[in-house]
């Protein structure tokens, strides 16, 4: 039980991340573009206006993402409850790779976004 309590808790980290980034995405993006901190592809570092569109769209997007994962990884969790430690283990493992399938994923949707506003040079449409 105290594994699986440790599990559960692993695994609601990643969604209060997604929670918090996505509402400092949205509120106060990186003012600046650079190479350490946000999100950080070739096409939302083309300019200031792509980077500012890029944290504002992923930032809505992983708050969302963020919102919706946490109740479902409880929920993943419970079938887990009260099964050995490696089993525990296992199951643990699966769920933090769905939300890792999750957390990359929502790069595509981002990226699609600036697709469809900016043209190669990082010029609006």
């Amino acid at each position: 039980m105290v594994f699986w309590a440790f599990c559960l808790a692993m695994n609601l980290l990643l969604p209060a991340i997604m929670l918090a980034f996505g509402w400092l995405f949205q509120k106060k993006p990186p003012r600046r573009i650079n190479g350490v901190y946000g999100y950080r592809t070739a096409r939302s570092m083309k300019n200031q206006e792509t980077w500012l569109f890029a944290h504002k769209v992923c930032g809505r997007l992983w708050f969302r993402l963020g919102l919706l994962l946490l109740p479902v990884s409880v929920c993943a969790m419970l079938p887990a409850l009260g099964r050995s430690v490696n089993a525990v283990g296992i199951w643990c493992c699966i769920v933090e790779t769905v939300q890792l399938v999750v957390l990359i994923g929502s790069i595509f949707p981002v990226e699609q976004a600036l697709k469809r506003t900016f043209d190669d040079f990082g010029k609006k449409r």
